[in-house]
Protein backbone atom coordinates (compact mmCIF):
# COMPACT_ATOMS: atom_id res chain seq x y z
CA UNK A 1 0.00 0.00 0.00
CA UNK A 2 1.62 3.63 -1.01
CA UNK A 3 1.10 6.66 1.11
CA UNK A 4 -1.09 7.77 -1.87
CA UNK A 5 -3.47 5.65 -1.28
CA UNK A 6 -4.00 6.91 2.11
CA UNK A 7 -6.50 10.31 2.29
CA UNK A 8 -5.31 13.21 3.34
CA UNK A 9 -1.66 12.48 1.84
CA UNK A 10 -0.39 15.45 -0.57
CA UNK A 11 2.94 16.01 -1.73
CA UNK A 12 4.00 19.76 -1.37
CA UNK A 13 4.15 22.21 -4.13
CA UNK A 14 6.56 23.95 -3.29
CA UNK A 15 9.75 21.62 -2.47
CA UNK A 16 13.34 20.56 -3.07
CA UNK A 17 13.44 18.85 -6.91
CA UNK A 18 12.55 15.00 -6.81
CA UNK A 19 16.05 13.84 -8.36
CA UNK A 20 17.78 13.95 -4.97
CA UNK A 21 17.73 10.88 -3.10
CA UNK A 22 16.66 10.80 0.14
CA UNK A 23 17.70 7.71 3.10
CA UNK A 24 13.83 7.03 3.27
CA UNK A 25 13.39 6.30 -0.05
CA UNK A 26 10.37 8.68 -0.94
CA UNK A 27 11.13 11.80 -2.57
CA UNK A 28 11.53 14.85 -0.30
CA UNK A 29 8.30 16.45 -1.33
CA UNK A 30 6.40 13.99 0.35
CA UNK A 31 4.45 16.19 3.21
CA UNK A 32 4.12 13.47 6.27
CA UNK A 33 5.16 12.97 9.79
CA UNK A 34 5.88 9.50 11.75
CA UNK A 35 2.96 10.92 13.50
CA UNK A 36 0.56 11.64 10.47
CA UNK A 37 1.48 8.00 9.28
CA UNK A 38 0.54 6.64 12.70
CA UNK A 39 -2.88 8.89 12.87
CA UNK A 40 -3.42 7.61 9.12
CA UNK A 41 -3.36 4.19 10.29
CA UNK A 42 -5.80 3.96 13.41
CA UNK A 43 -8.08 6.07 11.30
CA UNK A 44 -8.08 2.54 9.36
CA UNK A 45 -7.86 -0.07 12.56
CA UNK A 46 -11.24 1.84 14.44
CA UNK A 47 -13.54 -1.16 15.74
CA UNK A 48 -10.35 -4.08 15.98
CA UNK A 49 -11.12 -4.46 19.45
CA UNK A 50 -14.62 -4.87 19.03
CA UNK A 51 -14.68 -7.37 16.43
CA UNK A 52 -11.23 -9.20 18.21
CA UNK A 53 -13.96 -9.22 21.33
CA UNK A 54 -16.66 -10.43 19.46
CA UNK A 55 -14.45 -13.59 18.38
CA UNK A 56 -12.17 -14.25 21.61
CA UNK A 57 -15.73 -13.62 24.02
CA UNK A 58 -17.38 -16.77 23.16
CA UNK A 59 -14.50 -19.26 23.90
CA UNK A 60 -13.35 -17.37 26.85
CA UNK A 61 -17.31 -17.99 28.40
CA UNK A 62 -17.26 -21.32 27.38
CA UNK A 63 -13.81 -21.95 28.59
CA UNK A 64 -15.09 -20.20 32.26
CA UNK A 65 -18.11 -22.73 32.42
CA UNK A 66 -16.19 -25.59 31.63
CA UNK A 67 -13.88 -24.70 34.47
CA UNK A 68 -17.28 -23.60 36.50
CA UNK A 69 -18.79 -27.26 35.48
CA UNK A 70 -15.43 -29.53 36.04
CA UNK A 71 -14.90 -27.51 39.75
CA UNK A 72 -18.68 -28.48 40.69
CA UNK A 73 -17.93 -32.21 39.74
CA UNK A 74 -14.54 -32.01 41.71
CA UNK A 75 -16.18 -30.92 44.86
CA UNK A 76 -19.59 -32.71 44.75
CA UNK A 77 -16.96 -36.21 44.16
CA UNK A 78 -15.15 -35.24 47.23
CA UNK A 79 -18.78 -34.52 48.58
CA UNK A 80 -19.91 -37.48 47.91
CA UNK A 81 -16.74 -39.62 49.33
CA UNK A 82 -16.77 -37.40 52.51
CA UNK A 83 -20.95 -38.68 52.99
CA UNK A 84 -19.71 -42.18 52.27
CA UNK A 85 -16.94 -42.58 54.76
CA UNK A 86 -19.56 -40.86 57.30
CA UNK A 87 -21.85 -43.79 56.49
CA UNK A 88 -19.04 -46.18 56.70
CA UNK A 89 -18.03 -44.93 60.60
CA UNK A 90 -21.54 -45.27 61.34
CA UNK A 91 -22.23 -49.21 59.76
CA UNK A 92 -19.37 -50.51 61.57
CA UNK A 93 -20.17 -50.03 65.00
CA UNK A 94 -22.05 -52.78 67.04
CA UNK A 95 -25.94 -52.58 66.84
CA UNK A 96 -26.10 -50.55 63.71
CA UNK A 97 -29.17 -49.92 61.55
CA UNK A 98 -29.54 -49.54 57.93
CA UNK A 99 -31.59 -46.73 58.45
CA UNK A 100 -28.84 -45.01 60.98
CA UNK A 101 -26.50 -45.28 58.09
CA UNK A 102 -28.90 -43.89 55.66
CA UNK A 103 -30.09 -40.82 57.90
CA UNK A 104 -25.84 -40.28 58.61
CA UNK A 105 -25.34 -40.27 54.77
CA UNK A 106 -28.19 -37.55 53.94
CA UNK A 107 -27.79 -35.61 56.48
CA UNK A 108 -23.88 -34.92 55.56
CA UNK A 109 -25.31 -34.40 52.58
CA UNK A 110 -28.20 -32.27 52.88
CA UNK A 111 -25.76 -30.12 54.72
CA UNK A 112 -23.36 -29.82 51.57
CA UNK A 113 -26.72 -28.83 49.49
CA UNK A 114 -26.89 -32.05 47.30
CA UNK A 115 -29.56 -33.85 47.04
CA UNK A 116 -30.59 -36.93 44.69
CA UNK A 117 -28.09 -39.39 46.25
CA UNK A 118 -28.70 -42.99 46.86
CA UNK A 119 -26.91 -44.85 49.09
CA UNK A 120 -26.23 -48.68 48.92
CA UNK A 121 -24.94 -50.61 51.77
CA UNK A 122 -23.42 -53.55 51.84
CA UNK A 123 -24.00 -56.42 53.81
CA UNK A 124 -27.66 -55.24 54.10
CA UNK A 125 -28.26 -54.63 57.14
CA UNK A 126 -24.69 -54.02 58.13
CA UNK A 127 -24.71 -55.45 61.88
CA UNK A 128 -25.37 -59.03 59.94
CA UNK A 129 -21.41 -58.73 59.26
CA UNK A 130 -19.38 -60.42 61.63
CA UNK A 131 -15.87 -59.17 63.45
CA UNK A 132 -13.35 -58.18 60.70
CA UNK A 133 -16.10 -58.31 58.20
CA UNK A 134 -16.21 -55.23 55.66
CA UNK A 135 -18.72 -52.84 55.15
CA UNK A 136 -18.68 -51.51 52.13
CA UNK A 137 -21.19 -47.88 52.08
CA UNK A 138 -21.60 -46.56 48.05
CA UNK A 139 -22.96 -42.93 47.37
CA UNK A 140 -24.04 -42.47 43.98
CA UNK A 141 -25.59 -39.03 42.44
CA UNK A 142 -26.06 -37.73 38.87
CA UNK A 143 -24.50 -34.93 38.12
CA UNK A 144 -27.64 -33.44 36.37
CA UNK A 145 -28.84 -32.92 40.07
CA UNK A 146 -26.12 -31.20 40.99
CA UNK A 147 -24.59 -29.11 38.63
CA UNK A 148 -24.71 -25.44 39.17
CA UNK A 149 -25.54 -24.75 35.49
CA UNK A 150 -28.97 -25.56 33.89
CA UNK A 151 -28.31 -27.81 31.41
CA UNK A 152 -24.74 -29.11 31.66
CA UNK A 153 -22.56 -29.24 28.78
CA UNK A 154 -19.81 -31.37 29.28
CA UNK A 155 -20.86 -33.71 32.10
CA UNK A 156 -24.39 -34.35 30.98
CA UNK A 157 -25.47 -37.93 31.96
CA UNK A 158 -22.42 -38.46 33.98
CA UNK A 159 -23.21 -40.27 37.86
CA UNK A 160 -20.42 -39.81 40.35
CA UNK A 161 -20.21 -42.37 42.65
CA UNK A 162 -17.96 -42.58 45.99
CA UNK A 163 -17.55 -46.13 48.02
CA UNK A 164 -15.83 -46.50 51.14
CA UNK A 165 -15.11 -49.91 52.70
CA UNK A 166 -14.28 -50.33 56.64
CA UNK A 167 -14.43 -53.56 58.60
CA UNK A 168 -16.48 -54.01 61.28
CA UNK A 169 -15.78 -53.60 64.72
CA UNK A 170 -18.10 -55.99 67.32
CA UNK A 171 -17.45 -56.68 70.78
CA UNK A 172 -16.80 -60.61 71.39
Amino acid sequence: MSLRSFPGFRFRRNAAPSNVDTPTGFPPEADFTLEKVCRLCRKYRRGTATVEFAVVAPLFFLLVLGMVEFGRMVMVQQIITNGSREGARIAVLDGTTTTEVMTAVENYLDSAAVSGATVTINPNPPNTAGFGEPVTVTVAVPFDQVSWLPSPMFLSGTTLSASTVMRRETVQ
